[in-house]
């Protein structure tokens, strides 16, 4: 859908819901571009695989996380590699999968005919037919409309489908970002690892009050509890020296045993924030983007959440987009970061 087309029909589109499968506005699916496309076993059943390994190991060991294909696993890693060959226009860079989801990058090379979404319900059509042969579902059985299928359904009498309704799509933008996902697709069974080994640091916690101002929280929540806190706020307009003489300052706090507080808004506050979790020290940090009961906290930040030295405050509901800072919502979080200390 175009801008254009957006606009018009925005005012009877009724309330935005928090989601993760829209399409981005006014592009088009179809011109030269590399995707990262996630999909959903439906009722999240771990049914493509399962998680073996170490979550310390490391990678070169053969010990390291990685998830085992079963069947039907296998099936669905056959049908997306062989995507290219029903569509020579989509190059197939790369597939995770998880057990209950997969991660692939697709690039596609020119201009194609069909709309990438057609491209991937040709792959869901084909892992479907593989859900059904391995017996998962009966293909005689009628096929109510997605609507009414239950989320928590489990083993037989999907009525043939393999994957949740519609998918979650990330457009690359370069500037390193293809390097970074390749990463995370890679990493992406020793989080989950990780994640088990620590469940309560990374369950999104709802309706925690803090000197009257409620938050959604995930990792140590512990941390408040620290006597002594600390609140990062530094100036815009500090030279690098300065910053750099901050972030020594800060250290030495920290490993005395100060817990620092901080949205990590400017240059030296994300300077200071880098370091702590670098030196393995504890860290409170106030962010502007609100939480879903599924959300997880960043990559870089898992070894310190399974440690128990961090802990991330979200004041604000989750949106579906996020919309630049305004000096009205700095000000709020440091004022949030100083009544944390108090």
């Amino acid at each position: 859908m175009d801008h254009q087309a957006f606009e018009k029909h925005k005012p009877f589109a009724g309330e935005k819901n928090p989601s993760m499968l829209r399409r981005r506005v006014g592009h088009d699916y179809e011109s030269r571009r590399v995707y990262l496309i996630t999909m959903t076993v439906e009722g999240r059943r771990p049914l493509l695989g399962r998680l073996v390994g170490d979550a310390d190991a490391p990678d070169d060991s053969p010990d390291a996380p990685r998830v085992e294909p079963s069947p039907l696993g296998e099936a669905v890693r056959q049908c997306w590699f062989s995507i290219h060959d029903h569509y020579p226009e989509v190059e197939v860079l790369a597939l995770q999968l998880m057990p209950d989801h997969l991660h692939g990058i697709l690039f596609v090379t020119c201009q194609m005919e069909q709309h990438l979404g057609m491209v991937l319900k040709g792959f869901k059509a084909g892992c479907n037919k593989a859900y059904r042969a391995l017996g998962f579902a009966s293909p005689s059985m009628p096929q109510p409309s997605r609507p009414s299928m239950p989320q928590h359904c489990c083993g037989k009498g999907n009525q043939g489908f393999l994957f949740s309704r519609n998918y979650n799509d990330h457009i690359l933008e370069g500037n390193g970002e293809l390097e970074r996902w390749f990463h995370y697709l890679h990493s992406n069974p020793r989080r989950l690892a990780i994640r088990r080994a620590h469940p309560d640091y990374f369950r999104v916690r709802f309706g925690i009050t803090i000197c009257g101002q409620t938050y959604a929280a995930i990792g140590n929540r512990f941390l408040l509890d620290s006597p002594e806190k600390l609140q990062v706020q530094c100036s815009r307009s500090l030279t690098d020296e300065q910053v750099a003489t901050t972030v020594e300052q800060m250290l030495a706090k920290a490993r005395r045993g100060v817990v620092l507080v901080s949205p990590a808004i400017s240059k030296g506050e994300q300077a200071v924030m880098r370091a702590v979790l670098d030196a393995h020290l504890p860290l409170i940090f106030l962010t502007p983007w609100g939480f879903n009961q599924f959300s997880r906290p960043g990559h870089q930040y898992y070894e310190a959440c399974a440690e128990g030295r961090f802990l991330i405050l979200a004041p604000w509901e989750h949106q579906n987009q996020r919309i630049p800072l305004t000096r009205e919502m700095c000000l709020q979080l440091n004022a949030m970061a100083a009544s944390i200390c108090r």
